[in-house]
């Protein structure tokens, strides 16, 4: 059974595209958190942070330094936040790790 990200990747289901490459694709949220929400998501799919290997360090070492790139090019030079959800109780909604970066409005502080 594909996750709905798995879908977005394989082009089963519509999503605005902010970035590809041959690691990950950047997503707009479609349930926007803030004004600026894009989700950073790798292609491999690893269903939790939590179930990330050693083998996977250079790909998440790379959806963070894409996290960053894209803030950049999203102009959010006044700071952002940076999200990975893990399990149910974390907020967890797509078995798919992904990585949220918002932006555009000034973040709260604890995230609830």
């Amino acid at each position: 059974m594909s996750t709905l990200f798995e879908k977005i990747i394989a082009r089963e289901i519509p999503a605005k595209v902010e970035h590809e490459d041959d690691a990950c694709i950047v997503i707009h949220d479609i349930d926007p958190q803030a004004p600026v929400h894009v989700l950073v998501i790798p292609k491999k799919p690893i269903p939790r942070v939590g179930e990330a290997g050693t083998e996977d360090q250079s790909l998440l070492g790379h959806l963070l330094l894409t996290a960053a790139e894209m803030a950049k090019q999203l102009e959010l030079d006044a700071g952002y936040r940076v999200v990975i959800n893990n399990g149910k109780q974390g907020g967890e909604a797509v078995p798919h790790l992904h990585v949220h970066v918002l932006g555009g409005r000034q973040m709260n502080w604890p995230p609830g």
